[in-house]
């Protein structure tokens, strides 16, 4: 199915660089619903599960500002996304050694596990790509890359 189809397009796209645009605003909301959908079977939002992710990936504890910045929603309100982890037992913060007067984040031994629970289900989230051989998807990186100027 084409872009036009999908979102019920009528009239022609400005040029290849509008339809470019409205693709990636269609396609990031095409992923994200796919990668709502399965999160939600843990109680988990996109922003839990990359703030647990950050954390796993960490030799050492994170504040909250260190993990703002390595986000991929840099707009999340990464106190708030913490404490909903706490509650939930999935992370836990502690005083930090290097300023008394801070707090630094860590993921805790049932963060870890329900980590590796979703490890295991790493096909899915992969599935969403299906459509894509290697070469495909290596191109598109490399593109999105150039897109941001990234390159």
């Amino acid at each position: 199915m084409s872009l036009e189809t999908d979102i019920k397009q009528i009239r022609k796209f400005r040029n290849e660089h509008h339809k470019t645009v409205v693709n990636l605003i269609f396609t990031h909301n095409w992923v994200t619903e796919k990668l709502k959908e399965f999160l939600d079977q843990e109680d988990l939002t996109l922003q839990q599960f990359n703030i647990l992710r950050i954390l796993r990936g960490s030799d050492t504890p994170l504040s909250t500002l260190q993990i703002r910045e390595r986000m991929l929603d840099k707009m999340s309100d990464t106190s708030r996304i913490v404490d909903r982890l706490i509650l939930k037992n999935l992370a836990k913060k502690t005083i930090s050694k290097k300023d008394k007067r801070l707090v630094d984040v860590i993921i805790t031994a049932k963060g870890k596990k329900l980590l590796h629970k979703l490890d295991s289900a790493q096909s899915f989230i992969d599935g969403v790509m299906n459509n894509l051989s290697v070469e495909d998807a290596k191109q598109l990186n490399s593109l999105l890359d150039k897109v941001r100027g990234s390159d």
